[in-house]
């Protein structure tokens, strides 16, 4: 896969994808990630790329032209299945499309700031576009990393046991549910003793029943979809 993130700050992005699983993603050659600004396609002195809005709004707006030759660029030189822009009234991400994307060959997304991109940009050239929360960052990079994130560990291969992404909050539709590790009595507390049974149909109806509860006590919401 090949995700290419459209950004004024390049800088801020790249730590989180130099640690962890995104990082030997990269390296075994499962994923490959790469910046492009904006500033580099403007025709001014000083790279500008926001100016006022009309209407008399407060606030700055990315310019179309700069955005509009970067985007043009990229798709010269190949096609791709989701471009993708981070905005706060998008689409609420959510683990199914997380699935669906991960099954993609090329991303582009296209990170915000100030009060967002010109409309023509979205017009012209996205055709999907994501919130990851009713909420607003001072910008959509953040927001990209946690798409990347939710998006990168579901490649085949990525995680070294891929069964553990499968039992995941979410990927049926239900929480998780608690999960337990050495020492069996800790602090007085006990696993429960039917994850010490060895009894894997009776675990996997304790793990099922416990989605549920936890599901019904934290998010009534999600058993409205689940199937």
């Amino acid at each position: 896969m090949r995700i290419d993130i459209i950004t004024i700050l390049p800088e801020l992005m790249k730590s989180p994808f130099e640690a962890s699983i995104i990082k030997r993603a990269q390296e075994k050659n499962q994923v490959e990630i790469h910046f492009h600004t904006p500033r580099d396609f403007t025709n001014n002195v000083h790279k500008t790329i926001d100016d006022k809005p009309y209407g008399g709004m407060a606030g700055m707006v990315m310019m179309p032209e700069p955005l509009s030759l970067l985007i043009e660029s990229l798709l010269e030189k190949r096609s791709y299945d989701k471009i993708i822009y981070l905005t706060p009234d998008g689409e609420p991400l959510k683990q199914k499309r997380a699935n669906s994307l991960s099954l993609c060959q090329n991303l582009m997304l296209i990170c915000g700031h100030y009060k967002g991109i010109d409309q023509r940009i979205r017009d012209l050239y996205v055709n999907l576009e994501i919130s990851i929360g009713d909420y607003v960052l001072t910008g959509g990079e953040l927001a990209a990393c946690v798409l990347v994130d939710t998006i990168v560990r579901l490649i085949p291969g990525v995680i070294g046991n891929e069964t553990s992404a499968l039992t995941d909050s979410f990927q049926d539709g239900l929480l998780a549910p608690p999960i337990y590790t050495r020492p069996e009595v800790f602090k007085g507390l006990e696993v429960p003793k039917v994850l010490l049974s060895g009894n894997f149909e009776k675990i996997e109806a304790w793990n099922f029943q416990m989605s549920q509860q936890r599901t019904q006590e934290r998010r009534p919401d999600l058993l409205d979809e689940f199937d």
